[in-house]
């Protein structure tokens, strides 16, 4: 599966702010960084794409910082990986067409294409309110 560091960080960051907001002071983003474990340029570089795809908003000055663009119960995970234009791919294709060197598709292409549609299907039915607020089954096994 190939879901990178910039997806699983972006939504780490996402759920963080919604948590952290006080009565509409904006958080830093120094203080995100530091409680996710992520690195300050790193998060800059993704707070960069979440800008532009309108999911933060930040706010200039000395007591600036970000707030959520949208409520966080009408934020989907999906958008948030979206934004940060990190696919979730199970395949080695680059294009639906093919996997293989001589433009066909191997003999698993449909098992790991309904897998990502199952993933994708998945994600785009979490908001960041329900991770805040744990509203996610536990995985039996852990």
């Amino acid at each position: 599966m190939i879901l990178t560091t910039k997806g699983r960080y972006a939504v780490m960051a996402v759920v963080d702010l919604a948590q952290h907001i006080e009565c509409d002071k904006p958080a830093k983003m120094q203080e995100i960084a530091s409680r996710q474990e992520i690195s300050l340029n790193y998060l800059e570089q993704i707070f960069n794409k979440l800008k532009h795809a309108r999911i933060i908003t930040a706010v200039r000055g000395p007591s600036g910082g970000y707030f959520l663009s949208k409520k966080a119960e009408t934020l989907y995970v999906s958008e948030v990986i979206a934004a940060v234009a990190e696919p979730i791919k199970f395949t080695r294709c680059q294009s639906e067409a093919s996997c293989l060197g001589n433009s066909s598709k191997c003999k698993t292409h449909i098992l790991w294409r309904g897998l990502e549609s199952r993933v994708e299907d998945y994600l785009a039915n979490i908001t960041i309110a329900d991770i805040c607020k744990g509203k996610l089954k536990k995985d039996e096994r852990t």
